[in-house]
């Protein structure tokens, strides 16, 4: 019979020597090392980074918490440590670290404590939390005379403190040899930023009969340390910030796996859903924590870079956006065994995304064609999460001939063997996509694009523009938005006449619809310099 999982917490204190650039540091640790740990759901919980300004004390502070201690002695944990990038290991050999691994014994939390992963940015930022190590003496009753103290007296005192939100127990892990002769009791105490810390409450908690009976006979040393929250992880790298504090040399970096490349201005990682599907994205533009964020949702069939042409733009116009595209499902491979995505499947992929990136509202949604579909149905679906959205060259709904459509498309890039078969669907494709005025260039770079897609991952992909309708929903819609078309996507501007007849039904009082010239199917690729006049007022 297995045993019950010990749930404890991963505890490193690091203090960066002289010499090491303190963005680096930073750098690593919030785009390396923590998101590769947060990567890893089924052993961590959450992540987050301190810092003191106490020079006597290690300068900052990580907790994880970890589901079950017993699982940072397993291969998934411990290869992590064993095969460290060039780069980590030259980054920790700079820096004084302290590991300790600990068993929860008992919580006690608020009535209005939040997990701080669950908090935004701004709300998680400045959470106080004391850390207290306290060694015991050698007597034998010591261990149960301290957790009684502690359980019974210390944590409901310290809950009377103005801005208490928790206090956690732990002991030193049952993992370590020799752990129950040296046992050491280890607590956190996490407050709000503005609380009664050194007040008459908290000092009343230390000052008791019962402490000083327990202190005088039964604990032999006692650390205590005052951090304040200032990143909370989340399995993306995101951290933008420091890096554009680096020189150039220094901010470029590619992790040995792949997972990971930094470049001066951008992040490319790659996150991993519930199902098993790998997101590879991009996130580049202003580096600020704090800056708005435009997202993007491709069409089908392609990559992020078909947003390239725009995207230059935008960043040379709008130097006060964070930007993020990223390829979705469809582009690579697909978990196995493969399953029908659907148009919810493909808004939950987006929302994973966000999620994973810590983004708790985009300044702006935009998208095309399959992309455009799941801009409104993210914008329906979570409109708390989405200020204004873009969509582009899509239906509002799905018809029988549309999926007859993608069947026939299917079987079109499973013939011929091999690569030959999707690159017949490629041809055919942006043939019909694009207008004919389409510069030859920009003709060859999408058919490139579309002929790399991976078949199986376009076959259980595109079922997602099979049997949806937007339309009921279309009403409740409380997102401002905004249609865009090229005025030849379909025969004679067929969906530019379908958007015309369903625009007036999103929202109360409908959105508008802008027409591209001289483009087609994807507007941002054939006439980025026209998509952009027809948008530039509204993102």
């Amino acid at each position: 019979m297995a045993s019950s999982p010990t749930p404890g917490i991963l505890y490193v204190t690091m203090q960066p020597r002289p010499g090491l650039n303190l963005a680096q540091f930073h750098e690593w640790y919030n785009n390396e090392h923590g998101p590769t740990r947060l990567a890893i759901p089924s052993i961590f919980a959450n992540g987050f980074r301190y810092r003191t300004f106490d020079a006597d004390a290690p300068g900052f502070m990580a907790v994880y918490d970890v589901h079950d201690t017993a699982l940072l002695e397993t291969p998934t944990y411990t290869r992590l440590r064993a095969n460290r990038s060039p780069r980590e290991a030259a980054t920790i050999a700079q820096v004084d670290v302290k590991r300790f691994f600990y068993d929860l014994l008992h919580t006690k939390e608020s009535a209005s404590c939040r997990p701080a992963e669950s908090l935004s940015d701004d709300d998680a930022a400045g959470i106080v939390t004391v850390a207290v190590e306290i060694s015991l003496t050698a007597e034998d009753e010591a261990a149960e005379a301290y957790q009684s103290w502690y359980i019974e007296e210390h944590a409901e005192m310290l809950a009377q403190v103005p801005g208490w939100l928790r206090s956690r127990l732990f002991r030193t892990s049952s993992l370590l040899e020799g752990a129950e002769k040296t046992a050491v009791f280890f607590c956190l105490h996490d407050y709000a930023p503005a609380n009664g810390l050194g007040g008459p409450a908290h000092k009343a908690s230390m000052d008791t009969p019962r402490r000083t009976a327990v202190f005088d006979r039964y604990v032999a040393a006692k650390g205590r340390q005052t951090y304040s929250l200032f990143y909370v992880f989340g399995p993306a790298p995101r951290d933008l910030d420091s890096l554009s504090q680096l020189p150039p040399a220094s901010a470029s970096f590619s992790s040995p796996d792949g997972a990971l490349t930094t470049a001066p201005g951008s992040i490319t990682s790659r996150i991993t859903t519930a199902d098993g599907l790998v997101i590879p994205y991009r996130l580049e533009g202003n580096p600020a924590p704090t800056a708005p964020v435009v997202a993007f949702c491709n069409s089908l069939l392609t990559s992020y870079a078909m947003w390239d042409p725009l995207v230059a733009i935008l960043a040379a116009q709008r130097p006060d956006l964070r930007i993020l595209r990223y390829d979705t499902r469809g582009r690579h491979a697909v978990p196995q065994p493969p399953a029908a995505a659907r148009l919810a499947t493909v808004t939950s992929d987006l929302d994973a995304l966000l999620s994973a990136l810590r983004i708790d509202e985009l300044a702006c949604l935009v998208g095309v064609s399959m992309g455009g579909a799941t801009t409104l149905s993210y914008a329906l679906a979570h409109p708390s999460r989405v200020a204004r959205f873009i969509a582009a060259d899509f239906n509002g709904t799905s018809s029988a001939a549309n999926t007859q459509a993608w069947k026939d498309r299917i079987e079109v890039a499973r013939g011929e063997g091999g690569a030959a078969g999707i690159r017949t669907l490629a041809a055919q494709t942006v043939e019909r996509w694009f207008h004919e005025e389409t510069p030859a260039q920009t003709v060859a770079w999408m058919t490139d694009m579309v002929a790399a897609n991976d078949v199986e991952g376009f076959a259980h992909s595109c079922t997602a523009l099979w049997d949806y309708d937007l339309k009921p929903a279309m009403p409740s819609c409380s997102v401002p938005g905004l249609l865009v078309a090229g005025e030849a996507d379909g025969k004679g501007g067929a969906l530019v006449k379908a958007m015309e007849g369903f625009r007036g039904l999103v929202g109360e009082a409908g959105v508008e619809l802008r027409v591209v010239p001289k483009a087609g199917h994807l507007p941002m690729c054939e006439n980025p310099e026209g998509f952009w006049e027809a948008i530039q007022d509204f993102i």
